[in-house]
């Protein structure tokens, strides 16, 4: 009976370590996608566009504190952004790295809705993925809103080390991540 005590342990151990590993897998890869939304969404807002910013009070000698800012980047275009960026986490597949053997997700679909022209080959699509990369992401933006809007409200170079490795440790491992655009 001692023996089967020490097992038990032992593959509860391992199962653990599985577990942990596949979530963290889970959240760098929703950090990472959630990230290149982002970044993309950004890029298609048309740089001129600028939004008044600051207190519309009367100040003493008759001025007001408004600042135009380019709106791509400001409070309410992020604020907003992060209200719906989780929807396109459908939009991506699950790849095991064959060296690691970690999960990665990749962008499955065209921006403009249609396949993408990626070799699929090897990546896994279907909706019990896009729904837990959809909730990691939802808890994401729900923990860090703060950080996210921080990052993205100044023009920041590589956000995803910064904002997935270093300032939230959803991604401790990925220092080998390369860094591709989707």
């Amino acid at each position: 009976m001692k023996g089967w005590g020490w097992l038990a342990l032992l593959l509860g151990a391992l199962l653990g370590t599985a577990w942990a590993r596949r979530s963290q897998d889970l959240h760098c890869g929703a950090c990472r996608a959630l990230v290149d939304e982002l970044e993309w969404e950004i890029a298609q807002v048309d740089p001129k566009k600028t939004i008044q910013m600051g207190s519309f009070r009367i100040n003493p000698d008759g001025s007001q504190s408004v600042v135009e800012v380019p709106y791509a980047r400001s409070e309410a275009h992020l604020t907003e952004l992060l209200e719906e960026v989780c929807d396109r986490m459908k939009e991506y597949g699950e790849q095991i790295d064959p060296s690691t053997h970690r999960k990665n997700y990749v962008r499955v679909m065209g921006r403009n809705g249609e396949s993408s022209e990626l070799d699929l080959q090897g990546i896994r699509i279907d909706s019990d993925i896009s729904g837990t990369l959809k909730f990691a992401c939802e808890s994401i933006v729900e923990e860090y809103e703060d950080e996210l809007i921080e990052f993205f409200s100044r023009e920041a170079d590589n956000v995803k080390d910064k904002l997935c490795s270093k300032r939230t440790d959803l991604c401790d491992h990925a220092l080998h991540i390369s860094h591709d655009e989707l």
